[in-house]
Parts: structure tokens; C-alpha cells; sequence
């Protein structure tokens, strides 16, 4: 009978060779164009769409939840070099694809787009946009300078540079309370909450970094400030393209970024769709726990996102690497991968239908605990009578 650890040292990433599939997500961009030019179907266009939203909920569902263990040695697993290879690669490939379709919008590629057509590539770069946000999600936790610059390039797409700042120092310490923006309510639409989200998020990470420079004596009004030199890496590169493709470019430039906004905020919805973290008598809230976050641990959305589904234990682990992510059972599951679930999100009647009585049973019912959006309990309880 082995020991405990020689059982341990015998786990193996069953994924460690598929992460590198991450990296090709932009290369819908590039497929997009290669299939019309092959076919002469413009409806191709809307390949990334496709891919995104049919096909990973699709193959999310067929494949089912990852099966695998834990890792048993997590230090090792974190400290492998080669799962950076899949984030680092991400930029280039995102930034080619991003000068590609510019080149297309301006009128290159050896075919004629109409406005659908270019709305179809708008929505493929804009979904590249939020999966580089996810990339730079994972990058900005991490302590090395490098890939905390690497960060702020990624975001630079999609003129979200302030989730640097917001992310990292205010919802990963507010998540589930009242405070945090990017914390969803029970019973509040999708819609509602990215107006309140995209406002909110932007003015804590303003007053966070105002806050930090004038403790150290430094004016918020200068290149220190992370939000400001986030925000500036967006408006060279809008100044590049437009000045290497022409203005043309930036009405589809634009229109990405709000879409990759979008994406960025409704994976926010449902991460902590009604959880609430409780108030103790010294005023202060809970420890964050497994039962703050939704959680999926579906293998393709998850490769994708570089396990950004399984949140409970990146909340709990901030600065764990995407590799060393664990499934927390103890967690309330979403019924399907994040793909299925943001189509849902964008049908509140259906979401609710589909969400609300799983945080109740989550909460056993009792409706104070959860995060509820004001006006909404009459609502609830007429719909199920059994809440408390």
C-alpha cells in the first residue's frame, strides 16, 4: 500500500496539453474570413458568435462536468512553467487578430463586406475582447510585474483598463456585500446590473487609486495612477490603428469594446448571482467562503477560461494559478457552463425561472439571507410560497 505521498505524486493533468487551445480563441477572427473567402457565404461572419455560443454550450453539455481529481501537489502544479505559455500566448494572438480586422473593416481581405457583415466581425473581435479580459484577469493576480503589465495590455482592447485596479483591490475584497458592484442581486435583471456595474466599478476604482496615491503623497492627476495609465495604453492603441487603417476603423473599434464589456460584466452576473455574505456582531462581514461564488466545472468552457468556473476557490485562492484551481462540491453549481448560462442571463424571466429557486434552496429557503434586490421579495414569495 503506498503512502499518501507517493499516491499524491502520481496525479497528472489530463488537461495540460489541451490549455494550449486557449490561445487559438482569436483565430475565429482569421476562420471567419477564411471560411467566406472559401465559400463565398457571408454569413461566416458570425462564426465567433457560433463558436462561442452555440458550439462550447453545445459541447459543454454532450462532455458533462470534469471528472478528475484534485491535484495533490499544488505547489509544483503552480510553479510548472509551461501553463504560462497558454496566457502569454494569448496576447499576440489577440492583438493579431485585433489588427486583422481592422484591415478587413478598412476595406482589405480580397472580399466585399456590407455593415452586417462587419457587425457579424465586430462580434467575433468583441468576443476575443472579453475573453482577453478573462486573460488579464488571471494575469493581474499574480505578484510579477510582467505579467501585471501584460494585464493592462489585454484590457487595453476593450478600454477596461480600471478592472486592474477594481478587480484585484475592490470586489475581491467586497464580493458579496452590499459594497461591491460587480456582486448581482437576487431578482435584478442583467441589464440593471451592468448599468450599475460599469458606473460602479469605474468610481470605487477611481477612489481606490486616489486613495492610495494621496497616502503616499503623490497627485492622482499623474502616470502612477493605474486607472489613468491603463486608460492612456487604450488611447494609443485607438490612435494606432485609426492612423494605420483610418478613421474607418473606429466605430468597429468601439463597438467591440462595448461588446467585450458586456461579456466581462454578464460572466459578473453569474458568478455571484443572490449570495450574500453575512454580518457578524463586530460589524464585519464573514470570511469568504465556497457558498459566495456559483460554480461550473464543465471541461470546455473551462478550458477557455483558464478555469475561471471554478470561482469559489479563486476567491478563496486569489493568487493560486488557473492550473491549481479545485472544484469546491461544497459550492452551489450553476446548471450548465458559463456559455449556456450567459444565454440564459440575457433573458431575465428565464434566468429567474432557472436561478432563483436554486439560491433559496442554496439559503434553505430563508429570503433575508440572500442579496436581494429592493422591491423584489413580494415578488419572490408570491412566486414560492415555502420561502421564510
Amino acid at each position: 500500500m503506498p503512502d499518501a505521498p507517493a499516491a499524491k505524486s502520481k496525479w497528472r493533468d489530463s488537461k495540460r496539453y489541451v490549455w494550449l487551445l486557449g490561445p487559438i480563441t482569436p483565430g475565429m477572427v482569421g476562420l471567419s474570413w477564411l471560411l467566406v473567402w472559401l465559400t463565398g457565404f457571408d454569413g461566416f461572419w458570425w462564426t465567433g458568435s457560433l463558436l462561442t455560443f452555440g458550439l462550447v454550450p453545445v459541447l459543454d453539455h454532450i462532455i458533462g462536468p470534469e471528472a478528475d481529481s484534485a491535484p495533490g501537489d499544488l505547489r509544483s502544479l503552480e510553479d510548472d512553467p509551461f501553463y504560462r505559455l497558454a496566457t502569454h500566448l494569448f496576447l499576440p494572438a489577440q492583438y493579431l487578430s485585433l489588427i486583422f480586422a481592422c484591415w478587413l473593416w478598412a476595406g482589405g481581405g480580397w472580399v466585399t463586406m456590407s455593415i452586417t457583415d462587419k457587425l457579424g466581425l465586430m462580434a467575433s473581435v468583441g468576443t476575443v475582447g472579453g475573453i482577453a479580459i478573462n486573460a488579464a484577469h488571471e494575469l493581474g493576480h499574480k505578484r510579477g510585474m510582467s505579467e501585471r503589465r501584460l494585464s493592462k495590455i489585454a484590457l487595453a482592447q476593450t478600454c477596461y483598463g480600471h478592472f486592474f485596479v477594481e478587480h484585484n483591490r475592490g470586489h475581491h475584497v467586497r464580493v458579496a456585500t452590499p459594497e461591491d458592484p460587480a456582486s448581482s442581486r437576487l431578482g435584478e435583471s442583467l441589464y440593471a446590473f451592468i448599468c450599475r456595474s460599469v458606473i460602479g466599478s469605474l468610481r470605487s476604482a477611481w477612489s481606490l487609486e486616489s486613495d492610495r496615491l494621496a497616502r503616499v503623497h503623490k497627485s492622482k492627476w499623474s502616470l502612477r495612477n493605474e486607472v489613468l495609465n491603463a486608460w492612456l495604453l487604450s488611447v494609443i492603441l485607438f490612435i494606432i490603428l485609426a492612423a494605420w487603417f483610418g478613421v474607418v476603423v473606429l466605430p468597429w473599434l468601439l463597438g467591440q469594446a462595448v461588446i467585450g464589456i458586456f461579456l466581462l460584466e454578464t460572466v459578473n452576473y453569474l458568478e455571484h448571482y443572490g449570495l450574500r455574505r453575512q454580518k457578524l456582531p463586530n460589524g464585519r462581514y464573514e470570511r469568504v467562503r465556497a457558498g459566495h461564488s456559483w460554480n461550473s466545472n464543465t471541461v470546455i468552457a473551462n478550458v477557455f477560461l483558464f478555469h475561471l468556473q471554478r470561482h469559489s476557490d479563486h476567491h478563496a485562492n486569489p493568487m493560486r494559478r488557473y492550473q491549481a484551481l479545485c472544484h469546491a462540491d461544497e459550492a452551489p453549481q450553476l446548471p450548465g457552463g458559463y456559455g449556456t448560462m450567459l444565454l440564459l442571463a440575457i433573458c431575465p424571466p428565464l434566468w429567474r425561472r432557472v436561478m432563483d429557486p436554486r439560491v433559496l434552496a442554496h439559503y434553505d429557503g430563508d429570503i433575508s439571507r440572500t442579496a436581494l434586490q429592493p422591491g423584489y421579495e413580494a415578488r419572490l414569495r408570491k412566486r414560492y410560497p415555502a420561502a421564510r
